[in-house]
């Protein structure tokens, strides 16, 4: 029998020599995942035994982390705004960058507004903004009926009570939608990655991550440009429309938002200082 604290150095170890780059952080976490417990119960019971059919079962999660499969998908659980979702292989994990995009949309985000969530994948985004405002109606978009089973799922558990008020459907962007439909809010975080780089990133990424939710084409652009595009379609006057953007895409994004018309248009940094969102104003009649 192996008692908790030599468990965790074990697989630390393991880890480690997979070439892991926060061994220790996945370690516990996966520990915390197997044995359903907390930090403190490691803390106050490092030194007792521990269940031996729950070991067999931690360490064959810690060779599938070694394989470099993403910590998330072994969980099956990624916190966002607060939020733990459920995640697999069909969906892009939500990153903490991304906070930055909903924390914007916040900002222009009024109770009982209507939001439109263009590439939605797990739903972070739309439910997190229906978590934290009240009577949002909101519509999330995009092509993998997988990753649009994986939101719904998430809805049904995070929005209890209240997931009819966000709706999920399966098309190529706008295809779906009749321009009669009208949002006041339109956000995105849209596939980025320009086409010849997707190689170059890490193997959790490129090799588990939904390749169609890297790829934004030659110029990483691709997406920028046909949600843009028809955005004014389905806008209310004054509304806006909000992207996650790479870390060298702010200008090109705004010069694109400004030439379909948008106003206001502004680049926002997180917090590592990096350009990291923009947002802009479909204008009214008056201006």
């Amino acid at each position: 029998m192996m008692t908790y604290q030599n468990i965790l150095n074990k697989a630390v170890k393991q880890l480690e020599e997979a070439g892991i780059t926060e061994a220790a952080l996945d370690a516990r976490l996966m520990l915390m995942h197997v044995f359903n417990c907390d930090y403190q119960f490691l803390l106050l019971h490092g030194n007792e035994e521990a269940e031996e059919l729950l070991v067999k079962r931690y360490f064959a999660l810690v060779a599938e982390r070694s394989k470099r499969i993403p910590l998330q998908h072994l969980t099956h659980c990624q916190n966002f705004m607060g939020f733990d979702f459920y995640v697999d292989e069909h969906v892009l994990i939500p990153r903490q960058d991304t906070e930055c995009l909903v924390e914007e949309a916040m900002l222009v985000t009024e109770d009982g507004m209507r939001v439109l969530d263009m590439c939605t994948g797990s739903g972070c985004i739309l439910i997190s903004l229906a978590c934290y405002k009240n009577e949002i109606e909101g519509v999330g978009i995009d092509l993998s009926e997988e990753a649009l089973t994986v939101a719904r799922k998430n809805a049904d558990t995070l929005f209890a009570g209240h997931s009819g008020q966000l709706t999920f459907l399966k098309s190529d962007l706008y295809d779906v939608l009749p321009e009669s439909e009208l949002f006041d809010v339109i956000v995105s975080n849209p596939p980025y990655i320009r086409s010849d780089v997707i190689e170059t990133l890490e193997t959790e990424v490129k090799e588990h991550d939904p390749y169609m939710a890297l790829d934004g084409g030659v110029s990483g652009l691709d997406f920028y440009e046909q949600i843009t595009a028809k955005a004014p379609d389905y806008l209310r006057a004054g509304g806006y429309l909000l992207y996650e953007i790479g870390f060298d895409q702010g200008e090109d994004v705004k010069k694109l938002m400004e030439s379909h018309g948008f106003a206001d248009v502004t680049i926002i940094k997180d917090l590592a200082g990096n350009d990291r969102v923009v947002k802009g104003r479909k204008r009214c009649l008056t201006n």
